[in-house]
């Protein structure tokens, strides 16, 4: 099955040795995101729903890429530093996925790569699986 490897301009994916997603056949897996600028630092510090929506946003612009589209996703893994603030993350999923409803974790984490990232997510899709549940 031919393997198609998706980069970015960020920096690090060199250096760390991986690709903003890869898609085999109909897969599609999309590496941990952050709300990151492009200095590394969190482009809405101090808030995990903001940071979430932009995330999602940066998801569904590389399935873009990848040929699938949002739909498209059954997984999601969701890395918060505060779970006490798990709702704000939450609601942001669910503004995107609350009709797609793909399996899902959020679990808390000590940190992430810089502190004032407060949320991490990653996401599988299965192209064409889209289109309601039942």
């Amino acid at each position: 099955m031919p393997r198609t490897l998706i980069a970015s301009d960020v920096p690090w994916e060199p250096l760390v040795g991986y690709s903003r997603a890869v898609r085999v056949g109909d897969v599609v897996e999309v590496t941990g995101t952050t709300d990151a600028g492009s200095d590394g630092a969190a482009l809405h510090p101090g808030d995990p729903g903001a940071q979430a929506r932009e995330i999602l946003r940066r998801i569904a612009a590389v399935l873009q890429q990848a040929g699938s589209r949002i739909e498209d996703v059954v997984r999601t893994r969701m890395y918060v530093t505060d779970i006490s603030r798990w709702e704000e993350v939450g609601r942001a999923h669910g503004e995107v996925f609350g009709a797609i409803r793909p399996a899902t974790s959020m679990v808390e984490v000590s940190r992430l790569i810089e502190p004032s990232l407060l949320v991490e997510i990653e996401a599988r899709a299965v192209v064409g699986s889209g289109g309601g549940a039942t």
